[in-house]
């Protein structure tokens, strides 16, 4: 790692440095609030740096070290939380204007963790308006520009400051939702690891809520190591929010170099695989030989579950009805001053009945038992994070009906994995000719993270795509 930039370090990599005093908490901020100063202008991934507050945190954490108040290998380490996250006295906007000065008065539990973990808060990332999109799209706050091409692509959503930042190198790690994708959407297009975490494992308490039934936080990094660390400071019961109650102990790290030898992989052959981009399909087919030659038993199975979800759509009305319930206690019926993108996803909950509603949930409880059954001697699925990689902006979001098309090909592959409520891993495995990134998905059992990290960090460790760089000269890098 000498000569890797800072910005391009690990969270791992970075740690060492820190505790071995060859860097300092404040110098890594520095390094980056300078080069967000240089290039977020033209990448568009923060919505605010508070950049005093910042340095002050970064020194706190310095002088706590000095004094011998070591909290562990994220100590000192940047971080940045998607704009749905409450962080006491920064505004929590959800990418609306209509929430420009909703100042908040304390701290998300993610963030109260985070921050006790010795993590320093560099800033606040966009987010699609809500929460609601899948290719990253917001007319509010401006679309953040995917690092990996000068043409301005989407970057997916709707955490798309969170994919944006990291993968341009300016932070190791960003706080995202994920509802039907909303991590591992960005953190594909973008050439990141995104970790979909099981409702019931992180607090949602002091984030904007989309959807009860489905909301789960997770990391976005640069490593598989590095979504391992953060998530094991993230997780836990908290009081606050009943879905973590009765949360176990859970220890991600122990086992996360085991590699996969003997382990069961199969590749789902079901609707994953239906109008795949067929780049995408070759680099997803390839991640099966990298690790059968690791010692893995790699094979093919047939998984309806995943067919039914994608058909039934359960989440669909069930995001709906939730999201405009939570819409009209906290902001009132001013819909038409939405995002165009948002609204008409948002008015389906307006028309849910509450026997559809109902039905929605109870389909999707006896979906989760199938899956559950089917996966019981499968340690992982392997499936494409998207059908296709990023596409320019000016064809998602030619027209409504332009984005209304091409929102469910980054979606998909995503929502089924939060109807069935297994957990999801996805991790570089490739580029198009035109150098835009591809996700492999590694699905798990409900609460099996340390499976999908498992996986994902042996597949990692075989290969070199998680080390390529974007070519950020456009935006100003030098």
């Amino acid at each position: 790692m000498a000569d890797t930039p800072l910005h391009w370090q690990t969270i791992s990599a970075l740690s060492e440095q820190i505790h071995r005093g060859t860097l300092s908490p404040v110098e890594l901020m520095e390094h980056l609030l300078a080069r967000a100063d240089t290039l977020d202008g033209g990448l568009n991934a923060f919505r605010l740096i508070p950049r005093e507050r910042a340095l002050a945190a970064a020194q706190a954490a310095e002088l706590a070290l000095r004094a011998g108040l070591d909290t562990g290998p994220l100590h000192g380490i940047p971080y940045a939380a998607k704009d749905i996250i409450d962080v006491q006295g920064l505004p929590t906007t959800a990418g609306s204007h209509l929430l420009e000065n909703h100042i908040v008065s304390s701290d998300a539990t993610v963030v109260r963790q985070l921050n006790q973990a010795g993590m320093v808060l560099m800033g606040k990332t966009q987010t699609v308006q809500f929460a609601f999109g899948a290719p990253g799209i917001n007319h509010h706050h401006g679309t953040p520009h995917n690092p990996w091409h000068a043409t301005h692509h989407v970057p997916g959503g709707s955490s798309n400051g969170s994919g944006v930042a990291v993968g341009a190198g300016l932070v190791p790690m960003a706080l995202g939702t994920d509802t039907g994708g909303s991590v591992r959407i960005p953190a594909a297009l973008c050439g990141t690891v995104g970790l979909k975490t099981t409702v019931g494992q992180v607090s949602r308490a002091g984030v904007f809520p989309l959807s009860w039934t489905f909301d789960s936080v997770g990391p976005l990094t640069r490593s598989v190591e590095d979504a391992a660390l953060t998530y094991q400071a993230m997780r836990g019961p908290d009081v606050a929010d009943s879905s973590t109650h009765g949360t176990g102990p859970q220890d991600v790290m122990t086992g996360l170099k085991d590699g996969v030898r003997g382990l069961r992989l199969a590749f789902a052959e079901s609707v994953f695989w239906d109008g795949v981009d067929p780049e995408v399909e070759s680099a997803v087919r390839a991640c099966g030989e990298v690790l059968a030659n690791l010692g893995a038993h790699v094979e093919s199975i047939h998984f309806p579950e995943a067919e039914a979800s994608h058909t039934a759509n359960p989440n669909a009305n069930i995001n709906a009805a939730e999201a405009y319930l939570r819409h009209l206690e906290r902001i009132g019926d001013r819909f038409e001053e939405y995002d165009p993108v948002v609204t008409y996803r948002i008015l389906v909950g307006k028309e849910t009945k509450a026997i559809d509603y109902l039905q929605a949930l109870e389909a999707c409880r006896a979906l989760e038992a199938q899956a559950q059954r089917a996966l019981q001697d499968i340690d992982a699925l392997l499936v494409p994070t998207t059908m296709i990689p990023a596409l320019p902006l000016e064809v998602v979001d030619a027209t409504l009906e332009a984005y209304q098309e091409w929102n469910p090909c980054y979606s998909r592959n995503t929502r089924v994995g939060n109807i069935l409520r297994l957990c999801g891993l996805t991790v570089p495995c490739g580029f198009t000719e035109k150098g835009l990134p591809i996700g492999l998905m590694i699905y798990g059992k409900a609460f099996d993270e340390a499976m999908v990290l498992r996986v994902g960090y042996a597949f990692e460790q075989a290969t070199d795509w998680h080390k390529r760089r974007p070519d950020l000269s456009w935006a100003g890098e030098v």
